[in-house]
């Protein structure tokens, strides 16, 4: 099963260290984290992206680098997401190698076609809400976006851009596979505390669904 919660790591939004985030969101039970940082120099994303390697493997967390296929895999990342200005899918499975998962950005049903298309392990829809932690986000898709793209394709679907816990039940109910959480999750006053509330939503909701 595609895990249910996606943690995104962005330094310019975490109330502390990425590794120290980390370690909470794997202690509270959070299985996919992503390294997404828009603003480091490439050595220092690289550094950061080794340190989270080694940390959420022994830990059995699957550790996914934001855009940079190339530092995925000399960090021993476990994948790669990649946008639309990005390297395509294909491309940056090469670079990764076999076993390396990698997802893709979609914005448009044009878009998630494409992407369907392709070898991509799980496709990300949104942004579905309005978001503060992109500098130059795309147009908003809402809600009715998801649930037409879950038609158009059986790959895991995670929903992005504004996702709250209150928001979250919709979207699993929309059709998500999985939401990713930046903001309500790295600014809560307890990490680790939100992300069970997350994960405990997630599960009611697969209950109900079963």
């Amino acid at each position: 099963m595609f895990p249910p919660v996606y943690a995104i790591l962005d330094p310019q939004v975490a109330s502390s260290s990425v590794s120290v985030l980390a370690e909470t969101l794997a202690n509270a039970g959070i299985t996919l984290i992503q390294l997404r940082d828009k603003h480091s120099p490439a050595r220092r994303t690289f550094e950061q992206a080794s340190v989270l390697a080694a940390i959420l493997a022994r830990r059995g967390v699957r550790f996914i680098v934001n855009d940079r296929a190339d530092v995925a895999l000399l960090a021993g990342a476990a994948g790669v997401h990649v946008g639309q200005t990005d390297l395509p899918v294909e491309d940056a499975r090469k670079i990764c190698g076999p076993g390396r998962w990698v997802g893709v950005s979609t914005h448009s049903l044009e878009q998630l076609g494409a992407a369907d298309r392709t070898s991509a392990d799980y496709i990300a829809v949104g942004p579905i809400f309005p978001t503060g932690t992109k500098e130059n986000p795309d147009p908003v898709v809402g809600v009715d976006f998801l649930r037409q793209a879950r038609k158009m394709t059986a790959k895991p679907l995670v929903a992005i851009g504004g996702v709250t816990r209150e928001s979250a039940a919709e979207l699993f109910s929309a059709g998500a596979d999985s939401i990713a959480v930046i903001r309500d999750l790295l600014a809560a006053p307890d990490p680790g505390a939100r992300a069970r509330e997350y994960l405990g939503i997630a599960e009611r909701m697969r209950k109900l669904r079963d």
